[in-house]
């Protein structure tokens, strides 16, 4: 009953609030207290009794009750810093200001007029509390309220009792003192530069994930600003955050890292244990993941290189290397890229592995283990450790364990790629694969025969683990959605950057290979778009990499090509007059001649496993910006003789030279064109229609085509094929041959030694950061917070610009 009551006395004072015309005073606590001082609410009812319309008739009919709410509720969060919450009122008003602060502030930052608020200095702002400290007055006067409000935050996930386990045995009375405590003592969990591990209190758990809701709150203004390409515009709360006024700003980035590292969903392995008990460790590591990938993605300005200094504390057990700082003014970033012990990068890269591939888990008993729903935010937290530390991303290529991660990313490429609310997390995806790839150390762990058998609806393989790449990327070719046409030049990029590792293809990849080229190589689809011949060149690369380096163990890939060889000649021999490329393209309007698996033996899909479905009708999906062509994305360096590799200019090369205007469509454009699951063969055409489609004004010319025609590298495949094909033509003809495996093990032993042309340098396209990935990255991250945090909706029906809110 008196939960009933004290939510009707809540309410009662929201309506005061919006019905009061004239300003209510800061002094008047009475009226004040009645938000937080005598509430019993959840989030969710602070919610459900705040409504919208509400706040917004607050701005904007009596905006300094709105700004006296604000006021007063940071005021009271900077108390329960100061005094240490000791008694239970204390870390319920504290709790109660936090839940009322996320419900407000995205209404704070929908309006530009508001956006400054926050940044203003309000008279006596984070004095509340101080009296004894006399002598700071006026320096705490001065500060921002933004700024008061996010150290108290941060005081506050390491207050003893509240979020942390006391350390304190005597008697209950002596409370810890916030200001002086050392809070890297108080790590939230053992890992990374902490030995200790605490033991577990829902309570705390319950507590920091509050707490974290509300900073993940502050940091979201981002979300209110229109795409910018301008990467020098720093979210001031982040900047703020995550500098040296911030001195938890090592505990709390230790912990959680830490926190998200050691969670285990499965726990005990009890089956069903899920459905019978909460886990509230599972609610903070998923804040915990979403403050993490908001504060990494700036890494700061220049010229801070005293910043570290400042705060790292020689007494207290650091993970971070003594070195030189990184020169960044962002902390969490310069942490990050300081991690180097062995045992570090390993409890990194397992607990994120273990995660990655928690949705994969099978088990005899239907949904009997936890299934996480965060991989979105692990991909992006992976993306941040190899991006700012390249000594894990050298830790992780290092050994096999690479391909613990690899297979959970192929997974949710493969399931994702016919539903178009999930466009995001295949680029994510591919981006990882391109940043991998440009490595040598990936090609070559490809190798390793794969084993595990994930269920895929992808044909069944005895392979590696690149013919598991290479089926599952021709799949979301010949089988994805409109949306991934921009991405077939990563994918294809991806697979010549690792093809001079691969020692032995399987027949079904090879195969997939040799498909895709007679898809890609076909008259209409060249003659489409300025673009579609680079996706020939990537090809031809992938088989003259291969034909060169790894020709010994590729007789799978050999036969393939000779069994095919029509494709290239028909390449040499393609038409470039005017008449030829008309009628290409007239028979592309009549035929329904495209990419489908009809050519590719496509055989029956792995046990247990399930076709990738589109979107349900109605799905919320947010836009993304568009992405940048491949010859932005990436940057040419050519592997020397000692395996070092050395940049390459740039030139006008045929992939570089072309017009990129339709390669980095948007994603906000309508959805009219789903794809139908009835025809699979029709949904692929009509996906590489899309694919086909180019620059309005653009049109194919003779000399257009002449001018990538001479440059198409066939030298070493013709050569392969004219002394190749004669002998085995002669062997089916003299042994009356029908069956390949003997043909197989001629290849086998066969050798093109002095025969082919000099081999070609190695050309690796190594993925470089620019605005345009910066950009994408920041929508794309926004928008996966966005619809993650739907319960309680923080940000839904608000005024967001970052990106745009569709349904599919």
């Amino acid at each position: 009953m008196g939960n009933a009551d004290s939510k009707l006395h809540f309410r009662k004072a929201v309506i005061q609030l919006t019905t009061k015309t004239q300003p209510v005073e800061a002094t008047e606590d009475a009226f004040w207290d009645q938000f937080w001082a005598d509430t019993d609410t959840t989030v969710q009812d602070v919610f459900a009794l705040v409504p919208a319309a509400e706040i917004r008739a607050v701005r904007e009919e009596s905006p300094s009750n709105l700004a006296t709410l604000c006021y007063k509720a940071v005021e009271k969060l900077v108390q329960g810093a100061d005094t240490g919450c000791p008694s239970e009122k204390e870390r319920q008003i504290v709790l109660n200001c936090t839940r009322l602060l996320t419900r407000i502030l995205p209404y704070i930052f929908e309006d530009a007029d508001w956006r400054g608020f926050f940044w203003s200095t309000v008279p006596g702002a984070g004095k509340a509390g101080q009296s004894d400290e006399g002598d700071d007055d006026d320096d705490e006067g001065a500060r921002p309220l933004a700024e008061s409000l996010l150290l108290a935050i941060s005081d506050l996930l390491f207050c003893p009792d509240f979020t942390i386990q006391s350390h304190k045995k005597n008697s209950p009375d002596v409370a810890e003192d916030l200001q002086t405590m050392d809070s890297c003592e108080y790590i939230w969990e053992a890992g990374v530069g902490f030995a200790q591990s605490p033991p577990l209190n829902y309570a705390h758990d319950v507590n920091r994930a509050e707490l974290l809701k509300l900073l993940l709150t502050c940091f979201s203004e981002s979300m209110y600003l229109p795409p910018s390409s301008d990467t020098n515009a720093l979210n001031p709360w982040v900047t703020f955050f995550c500098s040296t006024d911030n001195r938890h700003a090592l505990p709390l980035f230790t912990s959680l890292i830490n926190v998200v590292c050691a969670y285990d969903p499965v726990g005990y392995g009890i089956p069903y244990n899920h459905l019978l008990f909460s886990d509230y460790r599972e609610q903070l590591v998923e804040q915990a993941l979403q403050i993490l990938i908001v504060t990494l993605e700036h890494e700061g300005g220049p010229g801070s290189g005293t910043a570290l200094q400042a705060v790292d504390r020689s007494d207290s057990p650091s993970p971070m290397e003594d070195q030189e700082p990184a020169g960044r003014d962002n902390l969490f970033v310069n942490y990050l890229s300081r991690i180097h012990r062995e045992e570090d990068f390993s409890l990194v890269l397992k607990g994120l592995a273990r995660l990655l591939t928690n949705p994969l888990t099978q088990t005899y008993l239907p949904h009997s283990t936890k299934k996480i729903q965060f991989h979105q935010e692990l991909l992006v937290l992976f993306w941040k450790f190899c991006d700012f530390n390249k000594k894990f991303l050298f830790f992780v290529l290092k050994s096999s364990d690479v391909l613990d991660i690899l297979v959970p990313i192929l997974f949710y490429l493969n399931d994702a790629r016919a539903d178009q609310s999930r466009v995001g997390l295949m680029h994510i995806g591919v981006f990882i694969l391109l940043l991998l790839s440009g490595e040598r150390n990936f090609g070559v762990r490809l190798n390793k025969p794969y084993m595990v058998r994930v269920p895929m609806d992808i044909p069944v393989f005895t392979g590696t683990h690149a013919d598991l790449l290479i089926v599952i990327f021709h799949k979301i070719i010949t089988s994805g959605h409109q949306r991934l046409q921009p991405l077939f030049d990563c994918l294809l990029t991806i697979v010549v950057n690792v093809s001079p590792y691969l020692k032995s293809l399987s027949m079904v990849a090879a195969n997939k290979l040799l498909h895709l080229l007679e898809a890609f190589s076909s008259n209409w689809f060249l003659f489409s778009s300025a673009q579609n011949h680079h996706l020939v060149f990537f090809l031809l690369e992938v088989f003259n990499n291969i034909i060169q380096y790894q020709f010994d163990g590729n007789f799978n890939l050999v036969y393939a090509i000779i069994r095919k060889r029509n494709q290239f000649y028909q390449l040499v021999n393609l038409p470039s007059d005017i008449v030829s490329i008309q009628k290409a393209l007239q028979k592309k309007k009549k035929s329904s001649a495209g990419i489908s698996c009809r050519n590719s033996a496509e055989t029956a899909s792995m046990d247990g496993s399930r076709p990738a479905f589109s979107a349900e009708p109605g799905t919320i999906k947010t836009s993304l910006a568009a992405t940048p062509a491949i010859d932005k994305l990436t940057e040419k360096a050519r592997v020397s003789e000692d395996g070092t590799m050395v940049s390459v200019e740039r030139t006008d090369s045929p992939q570089t030279a072309a017009d990129n205007s339709g390669i980095g469509a948007s994603d906000t454009e309508s959805n009219s064109g789903r794809d139908s699951e009835a025809s699979h063969a029709e949904s692929s055409r009509s996906r590489l229609s899309s694919v086909s489609s180019s620059a309005p004004n653009w049109n194919p010319s003779p000399d257009w085509v002449a001018s990538w025609k001479t440059k198409l590298p066939l030298q070493t495949i013709m050569r392969l094929l004219q002394v190749l094909v004669p002998q085995v033509e002669k062997i089916c003809i003299d042994k009356g041959l029908t069956d390949e495996s003997e043909i197989l093990k001629f290849l086998q032993h066969g050798t093109l030694v002095g025969l082919l042309p000099v081999p070609h340098p190695i050309l690796i396209r190594k993925y470089q950061a620019n605005a345009g990935t910066a950009m994408w990255f920041r929508t794309y991250m926004w928008g996966v917070i966005y619809l993650r945090n739907m319960d309680p909706p923080i940000w839904y029906d608000t005024d967001v610009r970052l990106f745009e809110i569709q349904r599919v």
